[in-house]
């Protein structure tokens, strides 16, 4: 047995405890937490708690409002308050990339995600277990999602018993119904379902479907090819619309199944404002460029846009966005890496978690002015500054925007600007 008080947090948001100088980490505890560990077991090279008993509370707790915390792995940090969630996120910014950056909440935190892959297997409908891959919280309730969560999982449930329609086996890695997806356009009101299954629908499912789900606005049958857990397949619109749409602020966005937008509708136009603020100039590149998020709200704003995206799906909606805002703005499909960065003032980049890698290069040696630098991964950042953008650029500003409440996570925009000579 292990006894002691949490004194610190690991770069993924868990409490430490020292064991004969050894560090226990511990999901679910906070800095003054005194917890009592009953059993641990090695995980991705460290000791990880899997029993543990709270034995005295931290100043820094709240009562967390999900009666799912502690064992869902959606909201690590739901039992801090709210202040104390931000600054340990500059904390642990700053402690991963020498960057002190302030931090601007998120306007909700409550309500305020605009998508949730609930996972179906015969365990239960919801999300998986913190640390236990084959284990799913069968929820009742995710208060950062949506108040209309019952909703959707007792529509689910029927349709299932009606159709008879098996769930998801994840030790036999079998069954027909694997993931729901429920979308919700929150200045809208608007919601798209998409169903992620193995087999295709008979005449009785798909209409039972439709029954099911009246209320959607866009309903999607999504064939799913392969046995990974993960919310993906091919897309067909069983009915409704093909798109909902967003409003944040004066840009309409339109959103697919197939299609990354940003998880956090409230604190977005946070974001987006940030970005417009540290760009420079009047030509902007938008590298990884997506569905134009940035793209088509700087456009909006008066700055000529290209975008650069590899998946030509993505640049299809792009430039549907620059349509239906009436702006100028061009996306094509192409490779980061393989882009001429030609004469622009500034070029943004929001790269995948994995970073710029080779492309950081090519910025160095573009001689642009100015890179907005988006990341929800600080580790990324700092090896693509530490070994290659540091060479040409300094760190101008920089300003961290929670979008991810309750979580560890936080998404910094850092404004480049080139080095006097070089």
């Amino acid at each position: 047995m292990i006894a002691g008080r949490v004194e610190g947090l690991s770069d993924d948001g868990l409490g430490i405890v020292r064991a004969k100088k050894k560090p226990v980490f511990i999901p679910f505890t906070y800095p003054g937490d005194y917890v009592e560990v009953h059993g641990t077991k090695r995980r991705f090279g460290r000791l990880l708690a899997r029993d543990f008993a709270l034995l005295e509370h931290s100043p820094l707790r709240q009562r967390p409002r999900c009666l799912h915390f502690g064992k869902c792995g959606g909201c690590l940090w739901q039992g801090l308050k709210y202040g104390a969630q931000l600054e340990l996120k500059g904390e642990l910014f700053e402690r991963i990339t020498g960057i002190n950056a302030p931090i601007k909440g998120s306007p909700k935190i409550w309500g305020f995600r605009n998508v949730s892959n609930f996972i179906v297997t015969t365990e239960g409908i919801g999300l998986k277990e913190y640390g236990n891959p084959l284990g799913v919280v069968d929820l009742k309730e995710c208060p950062v999602f949506s108040k209309r969560t019952p909703e959707y999982l007792r529509s689910l449930t029927g349709f299932l018993r009606e159709t008879g329609l098996s769930p998801w086996n994840l030790r036999a890695k079998s069954g027909e119904v694997h993931y729901i997806q429920v979308r919700e356009g929150k200045f809208t009101g608007e919601v798209m379902v998409n169903l992620i299954v193995h087999v295709e629908p008979s005449r009785e499912v798909g209409e039972a479907f439709k029954d099911y789900f009246s209320f959607a606005n866009s309903l999607y049958w999504s064939l799913k090819a392969d046995e990974r857990d993960d919310p993906r397949g091919e897309a067909t619109l069983v009915k409704g619309k093909p798109y909902i749409r967003e409003h944040i602020r004066d840009v309409t966005y339109l959103i697919h199944p197939n299609s990354f937008f940003q998880t956090n509708s409230y604190a977005l136009p946070l974001l987006l404002k940030t970005v417009e603020g540290f760009t420079g100039g009047e030509k902007v590149l938008d590298l990884y460029s997506g569905v134009g998020t940035f793209g088509v709200y700087l456009a909006k704003r008066g700055f000529r846009v290209e975008g650069i995206e590899i998946n030509p799906f993505a640049v299809e909606m792009a430039n549907e966005n620059a349509r239906i805002n009436d702006v100028s703005a061009t996306f094509k499909v192409g490779r980061a890496e393989e882009t001429p960065i030609g004469d622009y003032d500034t070029v943004i980049v929001d790269p995948p978690r994995k970073g710029l890698k080779e492309v950081a290069e090519l910025l160095v040696k573009s001689g642009i002015e100015k890179i907005v630098y988006v990341s929800c991964n600080p580790k990324a950042f700092k090896l693509d500054y530490g070994r290659h953008l540091k060479k040409a650029y300094r760190i101008e500003n920089a300003l961290l925007i929670d979008m991810f409440p309750h979580t560890p996570h936080v998404e910094a925009v850092v404004e480049l600007r080139r080095r006097l000579g070089f």
